[in-house]
């Protein structure tokens, strides 16, 4: 009975949500009013006013917007992605190089959606120039590395395999971020931890790995960059062969 009840008022809340959202998304609002509603509105609510949001006009602005990339709902965050993405990409790069917000940027990277992970990278790759805020971001980048490796050197066969996968997806994405600043690494800092990630059964770590090394032309990379070329895995392989 308590089972049924708590089912039936998340479904009704969902109902509720979407024609809420629905709503919204046919009405016109003010600048003021979609940052309001971003502030301090509901689910469906800053969803919308994410999406609404046309420009930027202030540094106050931007901070409401990517304040809600992380710590919340994951509609909320999608969009809040979407719309950061959009605006870096149309002149607006100067409301985000601050060091907050490549905190943001750095937690968001590892976001348990993977198309939130995406385009946060790409809209990284859009601010990168900017070293202040790169050594923010790649920073918190290699501290999530080196806990995820902590983490799977803790794991024994015993563990359950979402636990493991949680680890893996992490360490996967902050490889697809390390390809923005890799270059900046001393070759004996990137191949320790190129060296230790390849130590990994999963097939797309050993990719991500390999889609570094095929740009790095020096000796220190050339054994590791021999063995990927042999590996076992079609797709890791198949990165020499592109």
């Amino acid at each position: 009975r308590i089972i049924l009840d708590l089912n039936t008022d998340l479904y009704n809340n969902l109902e509720v949500n979407f024609e809420q959202a629905c709503n919204m998304s046919e009405k016109n609002f003010s600048q003021e009013e979609l940052f309001e509603m971003l502030k301090n509105g509901n689910i469906p609510q800053k969803q919308i006013a994410a999406l609404k949001i046309e420009t930027l006009q202030n540094f106050e602005q931007a901070e409401i917007l990517i304040n809600n990339l992380t710590g919340c709902d994951g509609k909320i965050r999608e969009a809040v992605a979407l719309k950061i993405n959009e605006f870096v990409n149309i002149g607006f790069q100067e409301f985000f190089l601050n060091a907050k917000s490549a905190e943001i940027f750095a937690n968001a990277t590892i976001d348990i959606n993977a198309n939130l992970c995406r385009l946060v990278i790409d809209s990284v790759s859009v601010l990168s120039e900017n070293q202040d805020f790169m050594q923010i971001y790649s920073n918190k980048i290699l501290n999530f590395i080196n806990e995820s490796f902590l983490e799977l050197d803790k794991f024994i066969y015993k563990d359950k395999k979402y636990t493991i996968n949680k680890q893996l997806f992490k360490l996967y994405w902050c490889l697809e971020a390390l390809k923005l600043f890799y270059k900046n690494l001393s070759q004996n800092d990137l191949l320790k931890i190129l060296e230790r990630a390849n130590k990994e059964s999963e097939y797309t770590i050993r990719e991500k790995i390999a889609q570094i090394v095929i740009n790095l032309e020096t000796d220190v990379f050339k054994a590791l960059k021999q063995e990927l070329k042999n590996d076992s895995n079609y797709y890791v392989k198949n990165v020499f062969r592109s």
